[in-house]
């Protein structure tokens, strides 16, 4: 059995659980401009303090956008393992606003594997980003990785 088929042993397992990362209003702002989305609420630090959340609050975006750092994909470095491509999103929804020195972390479950022809599987993967303390995470998204592999 090859290492890419190994992985197939992983379907409905927790594959992975990154460290804590804090967000802090540098992060969040410098991903503002970037995007050129300074809603008051993620970079006015004074208004936000008297707004619902009282305080600032990361990007959704941003906060999806830490899944590939915060997604330990071991399965990467496996023998034959060529890499993985971001393949898309089935499913992302935002429950809880990442506030600014929130910690976050990711857990992420292996759901699929599916042979797409040589060198080529499709993994689809469902992450949580919890939030340190939070009853709720701040998202839940179904992922799709194309690992590619020597054929």
């Amino acid at each position: 059995m090859s290492a890419i088929e190994s992985l197939r042993a992983n379907v409905g397992t927790e594959i992975s659980l990154s460290d804590w990362l804090t967000v802090d209003q540098d992060r969040i702002d410098r991903f503002a401009d970037v995007t050129g989305d300074h809603q008051w609420i993620h970079v006015d630090r004074e208004r936000a303090a008297a707004g619902p959340f009282g305080t600032t609050i990361a990007h959704g975006f941003l906060t999806l956008s830490l899944l590939p750092a915060l997604s330990s994909q071991t399965w990467l470095a496996l023998p034959g393992v060529l890499g993985g491509l971001n393949y898309g999103l089935d499913r992302v929804r935002f429950l809880t606003p990442v506030k600014c020195g929130d910690r976050i972390r990711n857990r992420v479950r292996m759901l699929s594997f599916e042979d797409r022809g040589p060198g080529r599987t499709l993994i689809s993967n469902e992450v949580t980003m919890e939030i340190d303390g939070a009853a709720k995470p701040a998202l839940v998204a179904t992922t799709l990785v194309m690992v590619l592999s020597a054929p």
